[in-house]
């Protein structure tokens, strides 16, 4: 038999070993190696080679010493069947090492695994079978006609529910201009020209709106630092700003010039007039608050001391006889007449912001995620709600129907006073809302944020006031009906396209926002 592994002189005993004669310096030496083709598939007749010749023919010297006779010839051998196990070699003695030969796949296989590797695939015949079909979603059906056909467009018209049915959405007016957030904004009274809108900016230049559409109207400038509180008169003819350039000043609301200029000590957090705007309330960083008589603005101002943090907000109240602030974690009553405390409220966590609602005398103060509502003759507490987030400000609708709150969330909140039910509530702003402030009608509520704009939100959604406008879409097919009584066909179906294309835009415009 031929060894497949060495393949030179070879002759083959009963035990199915093979022998090589090499000669050494000293001798000869008998190998025996296991492993031939009678155990990894030796051909099924192979003819025993001549004692000395190798594979390629060539003669090989003799050796000097006694060869040993060669054994019977091999027998003529069938081939393993498939599935039959490998027969064991002779447990003859066997010198030296053994190794046995690697075993190579077919071709064609290694093939078929390498490209089912490739495309991360399962064997066809592994142990889960072949592997299953990609199924692909079926298609929705489509139009048989060209796209933006005439007659899916009027299907969509007639299909189309009627304005009642339809969830209306809010859509804020967004007033751009700062640079920085916006910190503070208040509203005028209602005045013969409408009422007017004033923002305080980090950005040191508070600006003057049209308090119904958010349209600017001028922008104040002077301050060298951060803006951190604005208010107008009642008539809306002068303004007042507080800075951190420790100054707060007094503007022409109409020509917008500088009047007056109030120097401090400090920086300055909060100015609010008199309802005769005789008067101005100051208070900041310094601990004291400081009432100015602007019909003499180089006189001294009275002051009124006793907080012991900086304060953040200063209000009048019951006609201008009391004076409300806040600082750090407490609420003071002042008497305006004698300058003394006297009543004061101790909170939980830091005051972000005061309101002062003169009908009914209810002070709306919030602290962490809490509205508080309180006399402001007694500071005794009406009620409360908690909030899901952080609540930075927050204002009562003047009828007392509802209220707005709005904080670290990004989100506007609003509830019903009298029950404290979740009524509503908008993401509209890109960053923490930091004021927020109701119309002197009602009839829209306005936010800024730490996103340096202001947007204003209708209290009434679907309500046709300032720059929105109701239209309902049962008033328009009736008119789009009445036209195509008496046009053609390709007029009736441009009309049909230019009333659905109004609906779309109009009615339940697709854009969050309108800037004005």
């Amino acid at each position: 038999m031929v060894c497949a592994r060495f393949r030179q002189d070879w002759f083959a005993d009963g035990g199915g070993a093979c022998k090589e004669q090499r000669s050494t310096g000293g001798g000869t030496e008998n190998r025996l190696e296991t492993g031939c083709g009678d155990v990894w598939g030796t051909p099924a007749f192979s003819s025993p080679q001549p004692p000395h010749s190798n594979p390629r023919g060539r003669p090989r010297a003799p050796s000097s010493h006694t060869e040993q006779e060669p054994g019977p010839p091999p027998q003529r051998t069938r081939r393993r069947p498939p599935g039959q196990p490998l027969p064991l070699a002779a447990p003859a003695a066997i010198s030296g090492p053994t190794e046995l030969p690697r075993r190579h796949f077919p071709r064609r296989r290694r093939q078929q695994q390498q490209q089912q590797q490739h495309r991360g695939r399962r064997s066809v015949a592994g142990p889960r079978g072949p592997a299953p079909r990609r199924r692909l979603p079926p298609r929705p059906p489509r139009c048989l006609h060209p796209p933006r056909c005439c007659c899916c467009r009027l299907l969509l018209l007639l299909l189309q529910p009627p304005a009642a049915a339809m969830a209306m959405r809010q859509t804020p007016l967004t007033c751009s201009g700062h640079t920085r957030p916006v910190v503070d904004l208040a509203f005028s009274g209602v005045t013969p020209y409408g009422y007017f809108l004033i923002s305080a900016c980090k950005d040191g230049k508070p600006m003057l709106r049209q308090g119904d559409t958010g349209d600017w109207i001028g922008t104040f400038l002077g301050h060298k630092g951060a803006v951190w509180g604005a208010t107008l008169n009642k008539d809306a003819t002068k303004a007042a700003t507080a800075a951190a350039d420790f100054t707060a000043k007094v503007w022409d609301a109409v020509s917008g010039d500088e009047l007056i200029t109030l120097a401090h000590k400090h920086i300055v957090k909060s100015v609010d007039f008199t309802q005769d705007s005789n008067y101005l309330l100051t208070g900041g960083q310094d601990k004291l608050l400081r009432i100015y008589d602007l019909s003499k603005p180089e006189a001294e101002p009275d002051v009124v001391s006793g907080h012991t943090s900086g304060i953040k907000k200063a209000l009048w109240s019951s006609d201008d006889k009391q004076i409300l602030s806040a600082d750090d974690k407490t609420v003071r009553l002042w008497d305006r007449s004698t300058m003394t405390e006297v009543k004061a409220l101790n909170v939980a966590m830091s005051v972000s912001s005061m309101e002062y609602v003169p009908e009914g005398q209810i002070l709306v103060i919030t602290y962490g995620k809490t509205i508080a509502f309180h006399s402001a003759e007694t500071l005794e507490q009406i009620k409360s709600f908690e909030a899901p987030a952080t609540i930075n400000s927050a204002s009562l609708h003047p009828e007392k129907e509802c209220l707005v709150a709005g904080g670290e969330d990004f989100k506007l909140y609003k509830y019903d006073y009298n029950t404290g039910e979740e009524l509503e509530s908008y993401k509209g702003h890109f960053g923490p809302i930091h004021c927020v402030r109701f119309s002197p009608d009602g009839e829209l509520y306005a936010s800024g944020s730490e996103d340096g704009t202001l947007r204003l939100w209708q209290t009434t959604v679907g309500k046709t006031y300032g720059l929105w406008k109701c239209v309902v879409p049962e008033e328009e097919n009736a008119e789009a009906a009445k036209a195509r009584t008496s046009l053609p066909g390709t007029a009736e179906e441009e009309i049909a396209e230019e009333v659905a294309s109004e609906n779309s835009d109009t009615v339940y415009s697709s854009t969050p926002e309108v800037k004005a």
